[in-house]
């Protein structure tokens, strides 16, 4: 199936597309010489840049047939335009109804959307196609404001919520101060977006287990990315997001552009099947994942993904140690006395990578400064910057005028 739509997919764009007319002929590639999805490896990959410097060339269809424009986040750099056609935003929906099917999903949910629904924000919009095609309530209430999003629980008793997991944990916060009694609500489930949740042997990551400590949900992870215009859900299992191979066809890459195998991290690196508007072929995102090819408990046995593991470009070489977000976001959630924080990386006056972390406290004394820092420097063997702001300073910092999400990692590198 997925050989027949790449045939498809490369017909489509070598005619259409002004990019991939280009890559084809540059290279001197027959597309009839890929028949297989192991003839993928003779195409040449592309990447974020190529679509931040030729967005438009992306492009498939005339503009009169774009319905919605949407853009990544800009996180590793600035933000790329995906358009999307009628269809495009059908696959989208049925892609999420699928993802929300897999998440033990059903008519008879109610759904919370405690996330952005404006901003060209492609999964706003993904996630309430979905649960439309599903049949089931939407609660469009969008991010922040923890007292309103508990009232509207509480009126409107939706059965799961869909939210950043570090927001979740403000959310225990607020109702442990307000004395609601939380596992007496009608929220049964999380869906949780932008922020990892599980380790790599599919355990709760510290996260992950704050959450469920306080507050008896079950959590689905999930990964997706507006490029590709598809994600993968966690099952009930909890063992990896699952594949949905009639949308997208996925490899994991080494640094030569070789696949790895099973339980390897590589790059994630996709082609997108039956998109209209701006398909993408062997798209590298940046996101080191692994993957695990055995059959999944719940029946499904296509290929499942790990949470990602880091972002290539976001890798930090710091003093000899070579560290991503995620590990040392795990490390500033698992302290009780780190209310917030945002890591930054910088580049100093000889060229390396600095880390600066600016931390909320939840006591300013210098016994905690010490606790702070004898901690970090015994789990990263090395000693960080830190610098100490308050809770004003910090929501400044995560929420730029143009974010669409809490920002808590930035990298000012050369």
């Amino acid at each position: 199936m997925q050989e027949q739509k790449l045939q498809e997919l490369l017909q489509y764009i070598s005619q259409h597309s002004p990019f991939y007319k280009e890559l084809f002929t540059k290279n001197k590639i027959n597309i009839l010489d890929i028949k297989k999805l192991s003839d993928l490896v003779l195409i040449p990959t592309t990447n974020k840049d190529d679509l931040q410097q030729r967005n438009n060339d992306f492009l498939c269809v005339p503009t009169k047939k774009v319905i919605e424009y949407t853009s990544t986040s800009g996180t590793l750099g600035s933000p790329v335009i995906i358009a999307l056609t009628e269809n495009d935003l059908n696959r989208l929906a049925y892609n999420e109804y699928q993802s929300f099917l897999c998440a033990d999903g059903s008519k008879d949910d109610i759904y919370q959307l405690m996330l952005t629904l404006d901003r060209q924000f492609m999964a706003g919009i993904a996630y309430y196609s979905g649960i439309r095609k599903l049949g089931a309530g939407i609660i469009r209430l969008g991010p922040g404001v923890p007292a309103l999003q508990w009232e509207t629980i509480k009126r409107l008793q939706p059965t799961a919520i869909v939210a950043v997991p570090s927001f979740i944990l403000k959310l225990i916060a607020f109702a442990k101060e307000a004395g609601i009694n939380i596992n007496e609500t009608s929220v049964k489930k999380a869906i949780c977006i932008g922020e990892n949740i599980r380790n790599t042997d599919f355990s709760l990551n510290i996260l992950g287990r704050k959450i469920t400590e306080s507050w008896d949900i079950k959590l689905f992870s999930t990964y997706a990315s507006t490029e590709m215009q598809t994600a993968f859900t966690e099952c009930t299992e909890g063992k990896g997001g699952h594949y949905q191979p009639e949308l997208v066809i996925v490899e994991l890459l080494d640094e030569n552009n070789q696949p790895v195998a099973p339980n390897t991290p590589g790059e994630v690196t996709i082609t997108t099947l039956e998109v209209e508007g701006m398909p993408l072929l062997r798209y590298k995102t940046g996101d080191i994942c692994m993957y695990f090819d055995e059959p999944c408990a719940c029946g499904r046995t296509s290929l499942r993904l790990s949470s990602v593991l880091g972002r290539k470009k976001q890798m930090i070489k710091f003093k000899g140690t070579t560290l991503y977000p995620p590990a040392l976001f795990d490390l500033l959630n698992e302290r009780e006395e780190i209310l917030d924080f945002v890591v930054e990386v910088y580049s100093n006056e000889v060229g390396l990578d600095e880390v600066l972390f600016y931390v909320l406290s939840a006591d300013n004394s210098e016994e905690c400064d010490h606790r702070i820092r004898a901690y970090l420097q015994a789990r990263l063997r090395v000693s960080p910057h830190i610098k100490y702001v308050t809770a004003e300073e910090i929501q400044k910092i995560q929420f730029s005028e143009a974010s669409r999400k809490a920002i808590k990692f930035i990298d000012k590198r050369h």
